[in-house]
């Protein structure tokens, strides 16, 4: 009795193994053959003149729909009958689809990204305490490379949920610096110090530059200095005007006042 459930098992794996290996190799060969002809779409779309954030969304949910198909194709290869397989899988999709409820909020809020567009690819955004730049934004996620070089994947669900601050969007950046005046200096003559200073910056942008008084420290006056730069030189017109400042009051021998602590003699 077990040689003949033996020899059964034996047959019925001889039976089945060349549909199994055809079912495998339409899994390899339809997915290579998806990459494929997802990447042409990709530099079609993209000679086509295309938006940009919509591209990579289309080709990702392009690549999932193909790959479905593949499957499908490799379940007929193997017996399965495409109107059971197309039940199971109706009957799989409500089960997967109550248990992926998060998952298919991100597709939506996905869709909700690219119709409205409140963020582009290639804007600086400040997205749930993230700052970069959008480099994707795909089916389920968008992607950002933070200024300290890190790359974000965030749900679009979880992108959308909050605040979004779009850097890009009004074309131009304040850039918010504070420079210490002392007690007996003119403010005019500072003034027109830090104005020389910002005119050497030549990241900045043209636009008049804010130069207030903005409280009475203990040691100083504190400035409030408001030039303006893009979403690109932010950093440089930061750093640039802080090196120029520092250089114009050493040039004009202003003296920045310090704390100081006095010892009585005993």
């Amino acid at each position: 009795m077990e040689n003949i459930n033996l020899q059964t098992l034996f047959d019925t794996m001889l039976a089945w193994a060349p549909k199994l290996v055809a079912a495998i190799l339409v899994l390899i060969i339809g997915f290579w053959i998806v990459g494929m002809i997802n990447r042409v779409i990709g530099r079609n779309m993209k000679k086509s003149g295309l938006d940009e954030d919509l591209i990579p969304f289309l080709q990702s949910l392009i690549s999932v729909l193909l790959k479905i198909m593949v499957v499908i194709s490799a379940a007929g290869v193997v017996g399965i009958e495409i109107t059971a397989f197309a039940a199971l899988i109706a009957g799989a999709g409500l089960a997967i689809g109550a248990a992926m409820s998060g998952t298919l909020s991100h597709f939506a809020a996905g869709v909700m990204v690219l119709i409205f567009k409140p963020y582009r690819v290639g804007d600086l955004v400040d997205i749930q305490g993230v700052v970069g730049h959008v480099e994707e934004i795909q089916v389920f996620n968008t992607i950002i490379n933070s200024l300290d070089n890190k790359k974000v994947i965030m749900p679009n669900g979880i992108a959308t949920s909050g605040i979004m601050t779009n850097l890009t969007a009004n074309g131009k950046l304040r850039v918010d610096l504070n420079v210490a005046m002392p007690y007996e200096e003119d403010f005019d003559k500072i003034k027109g110090i830090i104005r020389g200073a910002l005119d050497k910056v030549s990241e900045r942008l043209p636009d008049e530059p804010t130069i207030e008084i903005e409280k009475f420290d203990e040691n100083n006056i504190l400035l409030a200095v408001r030039p303006y730069a893009t979403d690109a030189t932010y950093w440089d017109v930061y750093f640039n005007s802080y090196k120029e400042i520092k250089k114009a009051f050493g040039d004009a021998g202003i003296e920045v006042a310090y704390p100081a602590r006095r010892i009585k003699n005993i």
